[in-house]
C-alpha cells in the first residue's frame, strides 16, 4: 500500500461539459426542465415565490373552506407552471463515459411554444373551475355548488373534468415519462370496460359509466385532489422549501465538508465520508439520485486518488445516494403517505425508519471497510478544518433538524414543523451574514459591506424558497395522476381482488400459513421492485399500497409493517438493475460502465433488500420498527446486524482475508436464518456463521504459516 494522498479542501468537481444541475436532471427520475430565457425564468420564479408565500401562509391560517378548496388552488397554481417548465419531447442527450455532453436541444429555443401556454391557459381554467363563482350553462357557481352535484356533474363540469384528465396524464408524461399515464389509461379503460368481462374473473366489475368515472377523478375524495395531492401539497412542497433554504444557506458544504473531516485519516476514510455524506445530503436534496450526483462531484476525485476502481466508486455513491431517502428525520416523499393512509403521527413513520437505517448504513459500512482492504485503499488527506472548529463555527446547521424532531415529538404537526424549521435555518444564515459578511456557499468570497451582504441572502432566500416550488412540479403531477389510479381502485374493488388472487398464488404453492406468508412477501417485493422500475417512488407506493397491502394485511401482517415493507422496496427501485437511475447517473461521474456500477450498487444496498422481509414474515420482525418492549428490540436488533455481517461477507469477499467460497457459501444460508428472526432459526444461523467465521481464521493462519515458512 502507497503512503497517503494529499488533496486540497474538496470542491465541485465537474465533468467537462455536464455541471452537477445537468446531470441531476438527466438522470433523476423526473425528465428534465427548460432552460427558460432569463427573463421568463426571472418571471416564473416570481410566481414560484408567491406560491411558496401562499403554500407557507396557508399552515397557519388555513383556508376557511376546507382542505379540497385549498388542493383545488394549489393544482391551479402548479399543473400550468408544468407545461412552461417542461418539455413535449424530452431533450435528446447522452453522456460519454468521458464526461463529454452529447446534448442536443431538438429545438433551437427552449422556450415554451403556443401550443404550451394554451395548455397552462387550460390547466389554470380547468383547475380553478370548481371555486369560481360564476354560473356557466348547467356547472359553476362556486365551490359550494360544485359540491353539490357530487355524483350528477353537469355537463360543464363534464367536459372541464374530462379535459382536466388529459392535461394531468399530459403534465404527467412530460415530467416522468410514458409509463405512468399509460397505467392511467389501462385503468380508466379497465373502469369503463370491467362490465364487459366474463363474470367468472375474479376482476370483473358492473361497470362505471363514462360520467361516473369522470366524477371520481373530479368531485370524489379519492380523485384528483385525494390524499396523494394532499400530501404533496400539505408536505413535501414545505419540505423541498426546507431543503431549499438549506442550500442557501450553505448546509450542503458544510455536511460534506464536517464527513471529510471526521475520517481524513484512514484508507476506509473516503469510503466512509461517502456514507456520512450521502445521509446529510439527502436532508437538503430529498432525492436519491440527486445526493449521488451532488456528492459525487466532490467526492469521486477523492476516490479516485484512493484507488477505487470507477464502478465500485459509483455503485457506493448511489447506494450513499439512496440511503438518504429511507432514513429519519425527512425520509421520501412516500413516508408522509404512510403517515396519511395510516392516520399515525409522522414521528412514528421515524421510529418505525429507525433501525432499518442502521442496518443499511452498517450494510454499507461494512461493504466499504471490505473494499478499502481489498482494493489497496491509499490513505488521502484531504485539507479541512478539524470537526471541532466546523462543529463550533458552523453546527448550527444541525439545529433545523433538531427542531423538526423536537417538535414532532411535542406532537407540533410535521408541515407546521418543517415550518418552524425552515425560519430557524433561515435565521441562523442571517446570523452568519451579519457576522462574516461572506457567503458561506462561497469559500472564496470576500467579506462585503453589510448591506450588499444582506441583499445577496436576501436573493439567495427568494430563489430558495421559488426553487422548493419549482421542485415539487413533477411530484405534484405524479400525486394527481395517482389520483386517476386510487379513483379506479376505489370505485372498481380491485385492489381486493388482486390482492386475492396474489395469495391464491401462494396457496397454490403450499397450504403450510407460514410459507404462504413468506411466498406472498416475495412474491410482492418483487411485484414492488418491478413496478418502481417503471414509475416514480410515490407513485409506486401508492399502487402497491392499494394492491399488496390487502394481500399482506390478510395474512396477519400489520398495517405499519406492510406500509413499511412496501415504502423500502418503491425507494429500492432506484438502485434495481436494469434501469437503476440513481446508479445510471452515479456511473456518468465516475465514467465507469453503467451495468457494472449497478451491480456493485445492489452488492452495497442488499441488506435494505432482506431486511423488510424479516419485517412481514415472522411476528419477531415488528421489533425492527421499534413496536415492542425494549429487550426484543435490542436482540432482535444484534441479530440483524449478525445478518448484515454475513451478507457483506457474501457480497464483499472477505473475512479475515480472502474468503473461500466455502465461508462466502456458510454465510449465505446464515444469513437468510438469522433474519427469521426466530429462535430456531437464529440458533442454526449462527452456528453456520460460527463455522464459516472459524474456516476463516484457520485459512488466514494457515496461509500466514506457509508465507513465513517460505
Amino acid at each position: 500500500m502507497t503512503g497517503p494522498t494529499e488533496v486540497t479542501q474538496p470542491g465541485p468537481a465537474r465533468t467537462p461539459d455536464a455541471s452537477v444541475e445537468e446531470l441531476v436532471a438527466e438522470y433523476d427520475e423526473e425528465r428534465p426542465a427548460r432552460r427558460l430565457s432569463p427573463r421568463l425564468d426571472q418571471v416564473l420564479t416570481a410566481v414560484c415565490f408567491l406560491v411558496s408565500l401562499f403554500v407557507l401562509y396557508q399552515v397557519f391560517r388555513p383556508l376557511r373552506q376546507g382542505g379540497q378548496y385549498y388542493l383545488i388552488l394549489f393544482l391551479a397554481f402548479i399543473l400550468p407552471m408544468v407545461f412552461v417548465c417542461y418539455r413535449a419531447g424530452r431533450r435528446r442527450s447522452r453522456l460519454t463515459k468521458d464526461g463529454t455532453d452529447k446534448a442536443t436541444p431538438t429545438t433551437t429555443s427552449d422556450n415554451p411554444g403556443p401550443l404550451d401556454w394554451a395548455l397552462a391557459v387550460f390547466a389554470f381554467v380547468v383547475c380553478i373551475y370548481p371555486v369560481q363563482p360564476f354560473v356557466i350553462g348547467d356547472g359553476g357557481g362556486g365551490f359550494d355548488a360544485f359540491l353539490d352535484r357530487q355524483g350528477e356533474l353537469g355537463t360543464v363540469d363534464l367536459v372541464m373534468g374530462t379535459i382536466l384528465t388529459v392535461l394531468v396524464l399530459e403534465a404527467t408524461r412530460r415530467t416522468t415519462g410514458l409509463v405512468l399515464p399509460a397505467v392511467c389509461v389501462v385503468a380508466f379503460l379497465y373502469a369503463y370496460y370491467g362490465g364487459f368481462l366474463p363474470v367468472s374473473w375474479s376482476i370483473s366489475h358492473a361497470g362505471i359509466d363514462f360520467t361516473g368515472i369522470i366524477n371520481g377523478f373530479y368531485n370524489d375524495a379519492s380523485g384528483f385532489f385525494g390524499v396523494p395531492l394532499d400530501v404533496a401539497a400539505s408536505y413535501i412542497v414545505l419540505f423541498t422549501i426546507y431543503g431549499a433554504v438549506l442550500e442557501a444557506t450553505g448546509a450542503s458544504r458544510f455536511f460534506i465538508d464536517i464527513s471529510f473531516a471526521a475520517f481524513r485519516k484512514s484508507t476506509s476514510a473516503p469510503g466512509r465520508t461517502v456514507a456520512l455524506s450521502g445521509f446529510l445530503l439527502g436532508t437538503v436534496s430529498g432525492s436519491g439520485t440527486a445526493t449521488a450526483v451532488s456528492l459525487g462531484s466532490v467526492a469521486w476525485p477523492i476516490l479516485r486518488k484512493a484507488g477505487y476502481p470507477k464502478e465500485n466508486a459509483g455503485g457506493m455513491l448511489a447506494a450513499a445516494g439512496i440511503g438518504a431517502i429511507l432514513s429519519p428525520p425527512t425520509l421520501g416523499a412516500a413516508a408522509f403517505i404512510i403517515a396519511e393512509y395510516l392516520g399515525q403521527n409522522y414521528l412514528n413513520v421515524l421510529l418505525w425508519a429507525t433501525i432499518p437505517t442502521i442496518l443499511y448504513y452498517l450494510g454499507i459500512i461494512l461493504a466499504v471497510e471490505i473494499d478499502a482492504r481489498r482494493f489497496g485503499a491509499r490513505e488521502v488527506t484531504v485539507n479541512t478544518h478539524s470537526p471541532r472548529h466546523l462543529l463550533l463555527r458552523f453546527g448550527y446547521h444541525f439545529l433545523s433538524l433538531f427542531v423538526i424532531i423536537i417538535f414532532l415529538a411535542l406532537d407540533i404537526p410535521p408541515f407546521k414543523a418543517v415550518v418552524y424549521a425552515t425560519l430557524v435555518a433561515a435565521g441562523f444564515g442571517l446570523v452568519e451574514r451579519v457576522v462574516s459578511h461572506r457567503d458561506p456557499l462561497d469559500p472564496d468570497d470576500e467579506a462585503r459591506p453589510l448591506p450588499e451582504a444582506l441583499r445577496r441572502y436576501a436573493a439567495q432566500l427568494y430563489r430558495g424558497l421559488a426553487a422548493g416550488v419549482r421542485s415539487v412540479l413533477p411530484v405534484a403531477s405524479v400525486c394527481a395522476a395517482a389520483g386517476i389510479i386510487t379513483s379506479v381502485i376505489v370505485k372498481t374493488g380491485i385492489g381486493q381482488s388482486l390482492a386475492t388472487i396474489l395469495v391464491s398464488v401462494a396457496k397454490a404453492v403450499t397450504d403450510n400459513p407460514t410459507g404462504v406468508l413468506v411466498i406472498t412477501a416475495v412474491l410482492a417485493a418483487i411485484a414492488i421492485a418491478i413496478l418502481g422500475l417503471a414509475v416514480p417512488v410515490t407513485a409506486s407506493f401508492i399502487i402497491s399500497w392499494v394492491v399488496i397491502g390487502p394481500a399482506l394485511q390478510s395474512l396477519g401482517v400489520s398495517a405499519p409493517e406492510t406500509a413499511m415493507f412496501i415504502f423500502y422496496y418503491a425507494v429500492l427501485s432506484e438502485v434495481s438493475p436494469p434501469t437503476a437511475l440513481a446508479a445510471v447517473a452515479a456511473s456518468a461521474i465516475t465514467g465507469g460502465d453503467t451495468i457494472k456500477t449497478m451491480w456493485q450498487a445492489w452488492k452495497y444496498t442488499l441488506p435494505a433488500f432482506l431486511a423488510p422481509l424479516a419485517f412481514v414474515i415472522t411476528e419477531n420482525g415488528s421489533h425492527l420498527l421499534m413496536q415492542g418492549d425494549v429487550l426484543s428490540i435490542i436482540w432482535t436488533t444484534v441479530v440483524s446486524m449478525l445478518a448484515v455481517a454475513a451478507l457483506a461477507v457474501v457480497t464483499g469477499g472477505w473475512l479475515f482475508g480472502p474468503a473461500s467460497p466455502i465461508v462466502r457459501a456458510l454465510c449465505v444460508p446464515a444469513a437468510a436464518l438469522l433474519l427469521y428472526l426466530q429462535p430456531f432459526s437464529i440458533s442454526v444461523g449462527l452456528a453456520f456463521l460460527a463455522a464459516a467465521v472459524a474456516l476463516a481464521y484457520v485459512t488466514r493462519n494457515r496461509s500466514r504459516t506457509q508465507e513465513e515458512t517460505a
